[in-house]
């Protein structure tokens, strides 16, 4: 192997090692506090949606959750658990 071919390989594996530690490794880190949050989820608890919603959590299934808005007791959405930005919980 000349050294031509063994800069190149460095200069890779260097990229490499950049990738992971500034894109993948925070996105991870952010997707398990993420997982963490939405897994706590308990009917009750007030939430904040991706689209600047605020609810309260009526119940709860695998990936959906019934979140009611205001103060109207009819206004129930069902909703993804992805779109659950924060958590506020019901005994805080």
């Amino acid at each position: 192997m000349n050294s031509g071919a063994l800069v190149m390989v460095l200069y890779i594996a260097i990229f490499a090692i950049f990738f992971y530690f500034f894109l993948l490794r925070p996105q991870k880190k952010q997707q398990a506090a993420h997982d963490s949050l939405v897994n706590e989820l308990k009917p009750g608890d007030s939430i904040l949606t991706s689209s600047g919603f605020y609810g309260v959590v009526i119940n709860i299934s695998d990936d959906v959750v019934i979140v009611e808005f205001g103060n109207n007791k009819n206004c129930r959405i069902p909703m993804q658990k992805n779109a659950i930005v924060d958590v506020e919980k019901q005994d805080e």
